[in-house]
């Protein structure tokens, strides 16, 4: 479980780099530097959601348990 979420937020990371790299080259048309843009941020929030649901399964399957206050006082 561990491994997976450090993978998926080095492609969070990786897929925000990508956006601000199109957003930032200068050059191409205005199109296509927003549709590159566009699919590198909707790329990432498809990972987040991912690992979201991944994290939910993970707690109702068992192998991972909240800590902190208990529950019932």
């Amino acid at each position: 479980m561990t491994y997976l979420v450090i993978i998926a937020f080095v492609a969070i990371l990786g897929s925000l780099t990508a956006a601000l790299y199109f957003m930032l080259r200068g050059g191409s048309s205005q199109t296509a530097k927003s549709r590159n843009m566009a699919r590198a941020l909707g790329m990432r929030v498809g990972v987040s959601i991912f690992l979201f649901l991944c994290i939910l399964l993970a707690w109702k399957l068992g192998y991972i348990h909240p800590t902190g206050i208990p529950e019932g006082h």
